[in-house]
């Protein structure tokens, strides 16, 4: 009888120590995509001016400003990693496209502008002009996002090139906001 509870709980412990290393499998630890809220109302009609994604010269001036070579007070991979994987803990993984196609241009505007909340990512408005932000965006967006654009109009991510115009702000509906 000894052996027998003795060989139960070994199957017990065996299969609570394959659970766990079950659920350490599976990535980057981020879990499964969670949409952010939307972007204020004050950012909701800010977008990636045009030309700009997939530009090889604003990819470029884009990749020094998110490795620190345009500013070394400003170095993005310090904390997402020169390839877009996280090197801290909680940075967000660029490199999970289906994450990233949560976000609206807009919406990684305002986070990389005013930080995000309860995270360490802070606000780079006093380091960074809109147009420098938005050239590390374009270059963020090439680890998981590559060969793609925000399309205002249809308020989601297209193959780049696909991409309607912008609708005016007057002729945006109430309450459509990008995402």
């Amino acid at each position: 009888m000894n052996e027998y509870r003795n060989l139960k709980s070994l199957k017990v412990l065996g299969l609570a120590v394959v659970a766990m290393a079950l659920s350490a499998c599976g990535g980057d630890g981020e879990g499964p995509p969670k949409p952010p809220p939307p972007a204020p109302p004050e950012y909701a009609d800010k977008h990636m001016p045009d030309g700009y994604w997939n530009n090889p010269e604003i990819l470029k001036e884009g990749e020094a400003i998110y490795t620190g070579q345009h500013n070394i007070d400003v170095n993005c991979a310090s904390c997402h990693g020169k390839n877009g994987k996280p090197v801290k803990a909680g940075a967000r993984d660029f490199r999970r496209t289906e994450q990233m196609e949560l976000y609206s241009d807009a919406v990684w505007f305002w986070r990389v502008n005013e930080g995000v909340t309860g995270t360490k990512m802070k606000a780079w408005k006093s380091k960074l002009s809109e147009d420098e932000i938005w050239k590390v965006i374009a270059f963020e967006a090439t680890f998981g996002l590559n060969g793609k654009e925000w399309d205002v109009a249809a308020n989601k991510w297209v193959a780049a090139g696909a991409a309607g115009s912008a609708p005016a702000a007057s002729d945006a509906p109430a309450g459509d906001a990008a995402h």
